[in-house]
C-alpha cells in the first residue's frame, strides 16, 4: 500500500496545523511541512514540541533542508488485533532462519560452532565466501547477521549469529522487512510503512502481550527479542563460551591469559 504526503507550505507560526488536525491524519498519509522564510528559525524547536507532544507519531527534523516530516505509527490496538499474524510472522522468521544457516553451512562444508555460530561464519569474512549464493538466495555476512535475499521473491531475512542455535532474534527494522518483503503475507491486513519505528511498536507490544519474550546473548550486554510459543534452546552466556574456548586454547598450548574477544577479533 502507498503513503500519500500532504505538503503544506509555512511561511508564518499561524499557518502551523494544531496537533488536534496533525493526530487526525490517517496511517496512509504523510505531513510534510516546508518552512519559507524567518520561521525557518524556529523549525527545530517546533518539531521538537511536535515530537514531544505526538504521541504515537514520529516526527523527524531535517537537518538540512527547511522541512519536517510527520507520520503516524501503528496503533497499539492495530498490534493487538493483528497478533495472531505478528506471532506467525515471528515463527516463520526463526523457521526460516534456521533453514538458510544449515543450508549455507552445507554448501560450504562448515563445521558450525553450535554453541557460537558467529565463530564459524566470521571465518567467511577473511575470504570470498562473505558474500555469495545458495539455492535461489544471495548471502552476505556483517556484523552479527547473515543477510539473505530470494533472488526470485525478493523475501529478505538477517539471521542472527550471537544466540546460539536460536535464529529467532527480532530487530525492528529487520523484522518489518521480513515480512514487507514475503509475498506470501500479501496484501497486508495492517499497512506498514515505517520499517524501524513501525518495528519496535510491534515488539514492544507483542512482549507486553507476551507473545514475544527477552532472550539472552553469546555477546556481553547484548539481547534479543523471540517468539515466546517455541522449541527453546540453550544460549551459552559469553562466560561459559570464554571457559569453552580457554580450555581448548590451552590443549593446544596456549597457557597464558586467554581473551576470548580478542582471539575472535570481534569490534562491536
Amino acid at each position: 500500500m502507498d503513503r500519500t504526503t500532504d505538503v503544506i507550505i509555512i511561511k508564518s507560526i499561524d499557518q502551523l496545523p494544531s496537533v488536534d488536525e496533525i493526530k487526525s491524519i490517517s496511517r496512509e498519509r504523510a505531513l510534510k511541512l516546508i518552512f519559507k522564510g524567518k520561521i525557518n528559525k524556529q523549525r527545530e524547536q517546533i518539531g521538537q514540541y511536535l515530537d514531544d507532544t505526538l504521541s504515537g507519531f514520529q516526527v523527524l527534523i531535517h537537518k538540512i533542508d527547511p522541512e519536517l516530516n510527520i507520520v503516524k505509527l501503528i496503533t497499539d490496538k492495530e498490534i493487538e488485533d493483528h497478533q495472531n499474524f505478528f506471532e506467525q510472522c515471528a515463527k516463520d522468521y526463526r523457521r526460516l532462519g534456521k533453514q538458510l544457516v544449515f543450508m549455507l553451512v552445507d554448501k560450504l562444508d562448515l563445521n558450525l560452532n553450535k554453541d557460537f555460530p558467529l565463530d564459524t561464519f566470521n571465518e567467511l569474512k577473511r575470504d570470498e565466501r562473505q558474500i555469495g549464493k545458495v539455492a535461489e538466495w544471495k548471502y552476505f555476512v556483517h556484523g552479527f547477521h547473515c543477510g539473505f535475499q530470494n533472488i526470485i521473491t525478493g523475501q529478505y531475512i538477517e539471521v542472527p549469529l550471537v544466540f546460539g542455535l536460536e535464529f529467532g532474534d527480532l530487530d525492528p527494522y529487520f523484522f518489518v522487512k521480513f515480512i514487507l518483503s514475503s509475498p506470501d503475507y500479501h496484501p497486508l491486513s495492517t499497512p506498514l510503512f515505517e520499517e524501524y519505528a513501525d518495528g519496535l511498536k510491534i515488539i514492544e507490544k507483542m512482549t507486553a502481550l507476551g507473545k514475544f519474550e527477552e532472550i539472552p546473548s553469546n555477546v556481553p550486554g547484548h539481547t534479543g527479542i523471540a517468539v515466546t510459543d517455541r522449541e527453546k534452546v540453550e544460549i551459552k552466556s559469553d562466560l561459559d563460551l570464554e571457559k569453552i574456548f580457554v580450555k581448548h586454547i590451552e590443549e593446544i598450548k596456549k597457557k597464558s591469559k586467554f581473551n576470548l574477544w580478542k582471539f575472535l577479533s570481534l569490534k562491536r
